[in-house]
């Protein structure tokens, strides 16, 4: 799918693009914009993730995605290059959780409730999961190498805070609309407060495939 991606200041365009001009006193802030079809913009930007990626890079951790009420919990999932990935079943019947990612490629096999299945992720990139099951449910994980990283609120405003003066690249992402991303410099002159807008309105529901690379089937499905 092709997106037109657009970045824009809160001043002037030229503020924007051009590095030198853009500060901020330890904190980079602003607001996301989501355009959606027929010039409407989303009401809910909590799915989107906002990032800086410059010389500091971010450790890897542990987190979790809860398979519960044929839903994976969280739909959208932050972690560093490294990080491992544990998928607990919460629900009374087995799923089977896996990913056709490029460069995160898995499948955890079937598995019942009260147990966890583990994946690790290695490299920056964005990694679709869903489960073998249940074609309703999936989630995202975001592999982001730096630590200044934020989820917006419902109404789009965003802040990293406790940024290092330097040149960083700063990269907005939704799933309907892929990618936004522009050079700036943070320095701890001034308050630089931006809006961003990602194009979604070419976005289209299409359905995924199964592990196999497949249709689901879902005769003779019970549960």
């Amino acid at each position: 799918m092709n997106v037109r991606l657009a970045l824009v200041a809160l001043a002037t365009l030229a503020r924007v693009f051009d590095p030198a001009t853009i500060s901020a006193q330890g904190t980079v802030q602003g607001k996301l914009a989501i355009k959606e079809k027929g010039g409407k913009f989303a009401k809910d930007l909590s799915n989107a993730v906002i990032w800086l990626e410059g010389p500091t890079t971010a450790r890897p951790t542990q987190a979790e995605i809860v398979t519960k009420d044929k839903a994976m919990v969280p739909g959208v999932l932050v972690v560093a290059p490294g990080s491992t990935i544990a998928f607990p079943n919460l629900d009374p019947f087995n799923h089977n959780v896996f990913s056709l990612s490029a460069d995160a490629a898995f499948d955890l096999g079937l598995y019942g409730r009260g147990t966890a299945r583990s994946t690790s992720v290695h490299q920056p990139g964005i990694v679709r999961v869903y489960c073998n099951v249940h074609a309703q449910m999936g989630a995202v994980v975001v592999v982001v190498p730096s630590p200044f990283v934020a989820r917006p609120n419902v109404d789009g405003t965003f802040l990293i805070a406790n940024v290092p003066a330097g040149s960083y690249r700063l990269t907005a992402w939704d799933e309907r609309g892929g990618s936004i991303s522009e050079r700036l410099v943070v320095s701890h002159e001034r308050l630089a407060d931006l809006a961003l807008t990602i194009d979604a309105t070419g976005f289209k529901v299409q359905p995924h495939l199964n592990k196999f690379g497949k249709p689901y089937d879902s005769d003779g499905r019970r549960y």
